[in-house]
């Protein structure tokens, strides 16, 4: 049986994709608990997050009532279009609200569910030599999305234009992801610019440095 929560809380982790959603909340200043699950850990991070998600993955975000929802691009698109007066994402009838929908639908589909067999090539190979192309291969594949990306966008200080939205939380914490920011600042380099924004916002300063601190090496 689920537990009922008084307030929202996230299955996630330090680094890992709940870590967008955790910035939405954050920005939105909505009261939330953690229950930290490294699932990459082992089975026993997995198993907390078993009872809210059967595939032991987070982000999972379960409401007061009981429900769960999982999935960080819907969790994201859910809590912008939720709270439309902090315009972190387009309406309805916003003319930028189709490209919204594409890229973040994009993101998941083509980029972060690569890591899922980057991080373990085991899941798709047996043997080291026959890992290490789908590790290289993902790797590429990922640069290659990016650059894609970063071709058919025109950005303002933020992806859509001048205004924050979700898919540049989603944006800039995956491009965190291996290979960290130093091939993503190659293939992307519109991107590039824009993640550096939401790097440094004001609002997530802090934020950043206790659930995604940059490491050594990372954009050097």
């Amino acid at each position: 049986m689920i537990h009922k929560p008084e307030i929202l809380t996230v299955y996630g982790a330090a680094g890992s994709g709940s870590i967008p959603v955790e910035a939405a909340l954050t920005l939105l200043g909505i009261e939330h608990a953690v229950v930290e699950a490294p699932t990459w850990e082992g089975e026993a991070q997995q198993a907390k997050v078993a009872p809210v998600n059967p595939m032991r993955q987070v982000p999972a975000l379960v409401f007061p009532d009981g429900e769960v929802m999982t999935e960080s691009g819907a969790i994201l698109t859910w809590l912008a279009d939720s709270h439309p007066e902090a315009g972190l994402a387009p309406g309805l009838t916003d003319p930028r609200r189709k490209q919204f929908l594409r890229w973040m639908t994009y993101i998941p589909a083509s980029i972060y569910s690569m890591f899922w067999v980057r991080d373990e090539p085991s899941r798709l190979a047996e043997g080291a030599e026959a890992e290490k192309v789908i590790e290289a291969r993902t790797l590429e594949r990922i640069a290659d999305c990016w650059r894609m990306m970063d071709a058919q966008v025109e950005p303002g200080t933020y992806i859509l234009g001048e205004q924050l939205t979700v898919l540049d939380l989603y944006v800039t914490v995956i491009s965190r992801w291996r290979p960290r920011r130093r091939r993503f600042y190659e293939v992307a380099p519109k991107l590039s610019e824009v993640v550096r924004r939401v790097d440094d916002h004001p609002l997530l300063r802090d934020f950043w440095a206790k659930r995604f601190p940059f490491e050594d090496g990372w954009e050097g």
